[in-house]
Order: C-alpha cells, then sequence, then structure tokens
C-alpha cells in the first residue's frame, strides 16, 4: 500500500504562483511513476502532469506545458509541481497519483493505482 498526502493548495490570482506538494508513504520502493491530474467542476479528471521515479522523465498536458515543472525529492519521497503564470482555467482540485507496476502510457487515470485526497486550487482573475 501507498500512501499519497498533498498540501500547497490554494487561492491565487491570475499570473501568480504556487507549489503543490505529494508526500508517499508505505510501499513507496514499489513507486514507478507519480502524476498529477485535476478535476473542475463537472469535467471529467484530467491529465496534469507525471514523472518516472527512475531516471526523472517528464510528461505534460499542453495546457501547462512551459507553465508547471513537475519533480522530485527521492530522499523524502515527495513529488512537487510548481505552477507559474496561473490562469483562471487552471481552478481544480488537484490529485496526486501513483502507480507501482511499470506503464508506458501516464497521461490516463486508469494506470494509477493510488490517490491522493485532493488539494484545491482557485485562480481568480
Amino acid at each position: 500500500q501507498v500512501q499519497l498526502v498533498e498540501s500547497g493548495g490554494g487561492m491565487v490570482q491570475a499570473g501568480g504562483s504556487l507549489r503543490l506538494s505529494c508526500a508517499a508513504s508505505g510501499r513507496t520502493f514499489n513507486t514507478l511513476v507519480m502524476g498529477w491530474f485535476r478535476q473542475a467542476p463537472g469535467k471529467e479528471r484530467e491529465f496534469v502532469a507525471a514523472i518516472r521515479w527512475s531516471g526523472g522523465s517528464t510528461y505534460y498536458a499542453n495546457s501547462v506545458k512551459g507553465r508547471f515543472t513537475i519533480s522530485r525529492d527521492n530522499a523524502k519521497n515527495t513529488v512537487y509541481l510548481q505552477m507559474n503564470s496561473l490562469k483562471p482555467e487552471d481552478t481544480a482540485v488537484y490529485y496526486c497519483a501513483a502507480v507501482t507496476r511499470n506503464i508506458l502510457i501516464v497521461t490516463t487515470t486508469s494506470a494509477y493505482n493510488y490517490w491522493g485526497q485532493g488539494t484545491q486550487v482557485t485562480v481568480s482573475s
């Protein structure tokens, strides 16, 4: 089992920045990929970014590329999502996810077997 706890959400004006953190605990040595997803009211959960624990390859949704950066701290078993130049359309609940098997496609929710509880990000115009 892997437990994920997100933090760092909040309210910010358009153009501002936030950094989300996701601390993993439990059987973290099996974690191969960690990702961030988001879900706005009335919309499906969508991929934001992902990182492979070994090698550090990163992946981004087109909507956040160039504005968001995903990174990891292996010693702390923590993944970060630095969000810059935030827009009102970035408003959503952001979820951290982890998968303990090797996957090729990191952008689908079904690929991940562990999820955090979510943290709200609100961007005002």
